[in-house]
């Protein structure tokens, strides 16, 4: 969910050739399994299309692709950190919900809710949490974005 929106989020500012998403898991189970069709389902009824997204693993060369490396969960925070063979790389990797901030400032949570086990109307609830913190973390990419490559 959250490669499509931030990408789809990006597009509509006119930025969507400025910057690369891609989504990945820290296990193989998935791998090049298209998504949930829950997850299409919820997606589409938004207006975004999952239909071509295809699972693969998170390998330790994306930290050196990569500026930013984004954690659904704190697990997979974990995982991905301990996978970092340095500070800088360590560093790259945030909680999607910390760009997501509350009136007070503090992040809205910490962990997307996996709805996977749940019923269509977690999919949906998933995903409009998925898309404001895809929102704000555009919002704190955007100007970098507009700048360009230094």
């Amino acid at each position: 969910m959250a490669e499509i929106v931030l990408r789809e989020v990006a597009r509509r500012a006119g930025l969507g050739d400025a910057l690369e998403v891609t989504s990945a898991g820290t296990g193989d189970w998935h791998v090049g399994e298209g998504a949930d069709p829950r997850t299409v389902g919820a997606l589409a009824a938004r207006g975004y299309d999952g239909q071509r997204h295809r699972a693969r693993q998170f390998e330790t060369a994306d930290f050196a692709r990569y500026d930013l490396v984004v954690a659904l969960d704190r697990g997979h925070e974990r995982v991905l950190r301990s996978w970092a063979t340095n500070e800088a790389d360590r560093s790259k990797v945030q909680l999607l919900l910390s760009f997501d901030r509350a009136s007070g400032g503090e992040p809205v949570g910490t962990d997307v809710p996996d709805p996977y086990y749940s019923d269509p109307a977690m999919f949906d609830s998933v995903l409009a949490t998925v898309e404001r913190a895809c929102t704000a973390l555009f919002r704190q990419i955007e100007p970098a974005l507009r700048k360009g490559p230094s």
